[in-house]
């Protein structure tokens, strides 16, 4: 196989991968495909060359080493615009149960999952996972009281997501009440 058509596929196998793929990897995927054997030497060869070409500035992305295997990036330029993005597209797609659980951390930090669950009447295992993985709430350790359950806090992403500097700024609970939540009338 010509070197040429073997980047063309080494550079296929690096922009399909979700993670950093190893030159041991793309030699098994090559030859499997080819039943031709390939060394690394040659894939280094063609590692390269995608480097280079990637290295023109007429790219957004580059061929990174990272983690003992290759990856396409966006190069250092366009870090910021892609992070708006993520960061737009992690805000939309909270839930309500999510959204519920996160302003319940908010307000009562540090709290264990059964007092969050005990003011939401409902089992919210999924709606802390969820938080855990994006990185919106974080464990502050283990509550003093018997079986030691975990202490949940917001994080400094938080912080970041909602524009706060201290926790001081969230908006009073007071502020937020609307007279259709409300029992009864009102004293004046």
């Amino acid at each position: 196989m010509p070197q040429n058509t073997s980047t063309k596929h080494i550079e296929a196998l690096i922009f399909s991968s979700v993670q950093s793929i190893s030159v041991q990897e793309i030699v098994l995927a090559l030859t499997a495909v080819f039943e031709q054997e390939h060394t690394e030497t040659q894939i280094f060869e063609s590692l390269n060359e995608i480097s280079e070409k990637y290295s023109d500035d007429s790219f957004v992305i580059e061929l990174v080493n990272i983690n003992k295997g290759y990856q396409f990036l966006t190069k250092k330029n366009y870090h910021q615009t892609v992070n708006q993005l993520q960061l737009h597209r992690s805000k939309k797609k909270l839930s309500q149960a999510a959204m519920e659980t996160l302003a319940i951390i908010a307000y009562r930090q540090p709290i264990t999952k059964l007092e969050i669950e005990q003011i939401r009447g409902v089992n919210s295992d999924y709606s802390v996972q969820r938080l855990l993985e994006k990185e919106l709430i974080s464990i502050e350790g283990k509550a003093e009281t018997p079986g030691r359950p975990i202490l949940y806090t917001t994080s400094t992403l938080f912080m970041d997501y909602f524009g706060l500097n201290n926790l001081s700024q969230l908006p009073q609970l007071k502020d937020i009440t609307r007279e259709e939540n409300t029992i009864g009338e009102t004293a004046e």
